[in-house]
């Protein structure tokens, strides 16, 4: 059987060697089986080549030397369970405790990637990585070590910028993309050290772009996000997003792990814009911070529906003025509500978003010429602008709202507003609709159901409340003895209320 076997073999070999093998008495045999298997083999790795993993392995390979580990140590107060006991003098007699906050060490770890500006060797990352740091040490993919210090830093964008002390001549650096050219769908690479695991590679794709998200603290909103479902975990912070051309498109800094009713929540990450990162790199390196033009205003995007409201062309294209806080810039330089901005400076608006960042890059102090279309014309002012509060500044802001004329009418003791972009980051709010409750007087029917400042009316009677105009429009058919159900939002909450 064997033999058989073996010269059927070599028949095949010898009959195949003046040119095409034709094959004798061998259909399935061992030889057609090893040449088909070698023919699939290399037809897969040409297919896996195709769909672009070599790319992938180039993007990882350029970008992948100029990742850093960032560990952080820093000293934090402790707050004890017994601070309260500690506080009585009779307590503190008997159990000898010390006086004054007590302090420990504390060890963080983060990432950050390498990039080059003015011939030097710098380090990016987020701000939160570095929050409260008394030193800081990168350490490169080989292992190699340096201590660092932050030259400057955004908590706004949550970026900041560190020096590298002593000879960095040998760390690589990234290349700086271009993120206002991805689109969902792209290949993204997040790169870093997440749980500690130094040096990670994890491959999804852009899920989505423009994301506005409020912060995990609560105060403030991250603006412009790209998410994407590449694995990212703690340690990851500050490390790149990386496209499949090996360029840095974004800066990791949020995960999303369980939303506000407990439900799991997995692969919902997100990254920090590269592009809104370079528009601010000069004033972080040159003076350790940002500073931003302020307007005043409450914008919004042309909709049918606003268009309807205010008189406008569905397609037209600019920021609408749907609200101007009192004694701001825009409202000294007598910008008003409806107003449509197409132009400040040399920048096109066309959308509400692009309104904020050209006042935002414009700078404190400056002054600039802003076209805006009133009643079908067009109208050119100049606005000195003044500078955009910290967000804990903002988050204070809850009783101003925008002098758009309107007045809201007080119900069962209940005064309300309207809710504007510093009261939506204020609450950790991601809509507009609705109306908030600024007031509740002492005894009144609102104050006697439990309604308070601060809770978010959305329905009346189950008539759905979007404008402080709606809230006006429905209380006003009721009299002050009528029952009446509202439903209400309350830290993340729905609920109703009856009085």
């Amino acid at each position: 059987m064997r033999k058989s076997l073996l010269v059927g073999l070599l028949v095949a070999v010898v009959l195949g060697a003046g040119g095409a093998i034709t094959w004798v008495n061998l259909p399935n045999g061992p030889l057609a089986v090893a040449t088909t298997a070698l023919a699939q083999t290399e037809d897969l790795d040409q297919a896996i080549s195709d769909s672009g993993q070599s790319a992938i392995k180039r993007a990882i390979a350029s970008v992948g030397p100029a990742v850093v580990r960032i560990d952080v140590t820093g000293t934090v107060e402790v707050t004890s369970p017994f601070s309260q006991l500690l506080s009585d003098p009779f307590f503190r007699r008997f159990f000898n405790f010390e006086e004054g906050p007590q302090t420990r060490e504390a060890n963080s770890l983060g990432s950050g990637v390498v990039f080059e500006h003015a011939g030097e060797k710098l380090v990016l990352t987020n701000a939160h990585v570095v929050d409260g740091a008394d030193t800081i040490e990168i350490t490169d993919i080989l292992g190699n070590t340096w201590e660092a210090s932050v030259i400057g830093r955004d908590d706004l964008l949550d970026v900041a910028v560190l020096r590298i002390e002593g000879d960095a001549s040998t760390l690589s650096v990234a290349t700086l993309g271009d993120s206002d050219e991805v689109e969902i769908g792209d290949w993204a690479i997040a790169i870093g050290n997440p749980l500690g695991l130094s040096y990670t590679v994890t491959m999804g794709i852009v899920s989505a772009t423009h994301r506005d998200i409020t912060k995990p603290s609560g105060v403030g909103t991250y603006n412009n996000l790209l998410q994407t479902d590449a694995a990212i975990n703690p340690g990851n912070s500050g490390g790149p997003l990386v496209n499949a051309r090996g360029e840095v498109i974004g800066i990791n800094t949020v995960i999303a792990r369980g939303s506000s009713i407990g439900v799991s929540i997995e692969g919902i990450n997100f990254a920090i814009a590269i592009n809104g990162v370079v528009d601010v790199l000069d004033q972080l390196i040159e003076t350790g911070s940002v500073t931003r033009g302020w307007l005043g205003v409450e914008v919004a995007d042309v909709t049918p529906t606003t268009a309807e409201n205010y008189g406008l062309d569905p397609a037209a294209l600019g920021a609408l003025i749907v609200g101007v806080f009192a004694g701001d810039p825009a409202d000294v330089a007598g910008i008003e509500k409806g107003d449509l901005v197409v132009r400040i400076g040399d920048a096109t608006i066309e959308s509400s978003d692009d309104l904020v960042d050209a006042i935002a890059l414009s700078g404190a102090g400056t002054t600039v010429e802003i076209e805006l279309v009133r009643d079908g014309e067009s109208v050119l002012l100049n606005v000195a602008l003044g500078e955009r509060p910290s967000e804990e500044v903002l988050a204070t802001y809850q009783g101003q709202t925008p002098s758009d004329g309107t007045e809201a009418e007080s119900f069962a003791g209940i005064t309300v507003g309207p809710i504007t972009p510093i009261v939506a980051e204020h609450l950790g709010l991601n809509s507009s609709d609705g109306v908030v409750i600024m007031s509740v007087a002492a005894g009144s029917r609102g104050a006697q159901a439990g309604l308070g400042e601060g809770d978010v009316v959305l329905e009346v009677d189950h008539h759905p409340i979007e404008t402080v105009e709606d809230w006006n429009e429905i209380v006003s058919g009721f009299g002050e003895e009528d029952q009446v159900t509202l439903t209400v939002l309350r830290g993340g909450r729905l609920g109703f209320v009856t009085f």
